[in-house]
C-alpha cells in the first residue's frame, strides 16, 4: 500500500469515526517518569513540510533511573558480550563470543591480541589504538535529550526511509530508538549492543538499535542463544512512539495474533491495546533489526537535540557522530586532504561501495594511496 493510499484511508476512517478518532497516541503521560528531567509540554512545533502543528515535548536522562544496561564488549574471548548483527561473509544476528570473534579474524578483522584480551576504547573519552576494536562507551549523567513528538499525525506524501542510525522515535521507557546501528565494514570498528538491543552514544546516553520489549522472538527466530534480562519481554507490549507520532509495538497484536496487512514501513491501521478504535501504528518484526524500515508520517523540525558535548543530536554533530559515519579523520590526514572532502567524495560514488577509482580522482590521489588508508581489514 502507498503512503498516498494509506492517507486516504486514514482520513476515511476518519471521517467515519467521527472526532473521537485518535491518530496520536503520544501525550503528556506517555514517557515513565523515572527517565524524565522534567514535566512533559505541549508545545508549538513545526512539521518538517513547513506546517505549524503541536508537540508533546520530552525532556528525557542520560538513562532511565531503574534501567540495568549491558554487556557489551567481552573484556577476553574467554567471555560472553552482548550482540552484534554482521553483515559481512556469513551474515546474520551473533553473540558476541570466541567462536564469533573468530569467524571475524577469519574474514581479516582481528579484534584480539595473542593473548586473547579483545581490543575495547571508550568512545566518549578516546579513540582507538588499533585496526579493529570493539567500542564501549561510558555514560554521562549530566545529559540531556530533548525530544518532539507530534501529537496529531500527518501522513507524508512517501515514506522516509530509516538508514543507519537514522532516529527512529523515542521509548516509553524514556530511551531513544535509532534505526540500524553503523556496519564494522564501514569503520573497522564493532559498537557493540548489549542483549536488549542499546548502547551508549558517544555523548554519553544511551539509546535502542532494536524493539527491547519484544527482542527475545528474534532471538528465537535467528537461533540466537541470548535473552534480554534487562527490559520485561512482550510481544504484543507497546514499546514507544516514532517520531512522526504513530505508536510502535511489538510483533503481535493485543489479542496474541500475527499483524496482518503490514506496508513496507511495517504498520497498518487497526485496533490496538490502547485503542479500540482503527489507528495507524508499527509493529516490531521477527528478526533483527526489529524495527520500522521507514516512516509513513512527517517529522518535527528539530526533533531531537542533546546537551551532550558530541554525537548524535549535539551542537557538534557534524563532528561527533563517530557511530553514525565512518570516521575518516585518520584516513584524510593520511592522505593530505580534507575529512569532510574524503567523505562527500565516498557518499558521492556509492558509500560504502563507493568506486575507489572515481573517488582518487576526486580528491587527486591514486587507488593505491586510498586503498592503503581507508578503514578496513588489518587497516586502521
Amino acid at each position: 500500500m502507498s503512503a498516498r493510499t494509506k492517507n486516504s484511508l486514514v482520513t476515511l476512517i476518519a471521517a467515519l469515526a467521527g472526532p473521537g478518532l485518535a491518530l496520536a497516541h503520544s501525550d503528556t503521560d506517555s514517557v515513565a517518569a523515572n527517565a524524565l528531567l522534567e514535566t512533559p509540554q505541549i508545545v508549538d512545533c513545526t512539521l518538517e513540510n513547513g506546517d505549524p502543528a503541536q508537540c508533546v515535548e520530552y525532556v528525557v536522562k542520560y538513562l532511565p533511573d531503574d534501567l540495568e544496561i549491558g554487556p557489551f564488549c567481552p573484556a577476553t574471548t574467554g567471555d560472553v558480550g552482548g550482540i552484534w548483527d554482521w553483515d559481512g561473509e556469513n551474515p546474520g544476528l551473533y553473540r558476541i563470543d570466541a567462536d564469533y570473534l573468530q569467524m571475524l579474524a577469519d574474514q581479516g578483522y582481528v579484534f584480539f591480541d595473542e593473548n586473547g584480551t579483545v581490543n575495547v576504547f571508550d568512545i566518549r573519552v578516546e579513540g582507538p589504538t588499533a585496526p579493529n576494536e570493539c567500542i564501549s562507551g561510558s555514560v554521562d549523567e549530566s545529559v540531556s535529550m530533548t525530544v518532539l513528538i507530534p501529537m496529531n499525525p500527518v501522513m507524508a506524501d512517501t515514506p522516509t526511509p530509516l538508514g543507519t542510525v537514522a532516529k527512529v522515535g523515542l521509548g516509553v521507557d524514556g530511551v531513544p530508538i535509532f534505526a540500524d546501528a553503523p556496519s564494522v565494514l564501514d569503520r573497522g570498528h564493532m559498537p557493540a549492543l548489549d542483549t536488549c538491543g542499546g548502547h551508549v552514544d558517544p555523548g554519553g546516553w544511551f539509546h535502542w538499535h532494536a524493539t527491547a520489549t519484544d527482542i527475545d522472538t528474534v532471538f528465537e527466530t535467528d537461533e540466537v542463544a541470548a535473552n534480554c534480562a534487562n527490559v520485561p519481554q512482550d510481544p504484543a507490549a507497546l514499546f514507544g512512539y516514532a517520531f512522526d507520532g504513530f505508536a510502535i509495538y511489538g510483533s503481535l497484536e493485543a489479542d496474541g495474533t500475527t499483524p496482518a496487512g503490514l506496508d513496507a514501513c511495517g504498520g497498518h491501521v487497526g485496533p490496538t491495546a490502547d485503542s479500540d478504535a482503527p489507528v495507524y501504528h508499527y509493529h516490531a518484526s521477527e528478526t533483527f533489526p526489529n524495527l520500522p524500515s521507514c516512516l509513513v508520517g512527517v517529522v518535527a523540525q528539530d526533533n531531537f537535540t542533546t546537551t551532550a558535548a558530541q554525537g548524535i543530536g549535539s551542537a557538534r554533530a557534524e563532528g561527533g557522530a563517530a557511530q553514525g559515519r565512518p570516521d575518516f579523520s585518520q584516513a584524510a590526514a593520511a592522505l593530505g586532504v580534507d575529512a569532510s572532502a574524503l567523505e562527500e567524495a565516498m557518499r558521492a560514488e556509492g558509500g560504502r561501495d563507493a568506486d575507489l577509482a572515481k573517488v582518487a580522482e576526486r580528491l587527486g590521489v591514486t587507488v593505491q594511496m586510498l586503498e592503503e588508508a581507508l578503514p578496513g581489514p588489518g587497516r586502521p
